[in-house]
């Protein structure tokens, strides 16, 4: 793929990102195949529940207590979202490649193979590599895209 495209299919990751309703990271991810588009997900609540992510809650630090905001179990991550709508469309994920904002979970990441997607390409890291770790043994591509907007 050429580089312009994947700086395009990413700027539009990117663009999804910004729907999501989440307070402490927004992510996006889009899947192509044959050039097109065939899903879009960010990270969110599910579907018709209310669009708080995350729940404040009193943590001590340095012998003080102070609010920080934790993410709620029932988030969907936006790769799980992108293959989720995927699963419910008359297209396959296979041969397809996913762009995500930021490097997936191992969840994610075992979606991602399971659905039979074989480029991944993401532009920031995510807390750990576990994710990347799992697709490189998986054989799927993987690849930081070091792209500015």
């Amino acid at each position: 793929m050429k580089e312009k495209f994947k700086k395009a299919y990413m700027q539009i990751a990117e663009v999804f990102a910004e729907l999501s309703h989440a307070r402490r990271l927004h992510v996006g991810a889009i899947v192509v195949k044959d050039d097109r588009i065939i899903s879009i997900g960010y990270n969110g609540m599910p579907a018709g529940w209310e669009n708080n992510c995350e729940d404040e809650v009193k943590e001590e630090l340095d012998e003080k207590f102070v609010t920080v905001l934790k993410t709620k179990p029932e988030v969907l991550h936006a790769e799980s979202n992108a293959i989720a709508k995927l699963a419910k469309s008359t297209e396959s994920g296979a041969g397809a490649t996913m762009f995500i904002t930021h490097s997936p979970c191992l969840d994610c990441a075992k979606l991602i193979y399971q659905s039979g997607i074989n480029n991944v390409y993401y532009k920031q890291n995510y807390r750990n590599e576990e994710g990347i770790k799992f697709l490189e043994k998986s054989g799927v591509l993987i690849e930081k895209l070091d792209i500015d907007r």
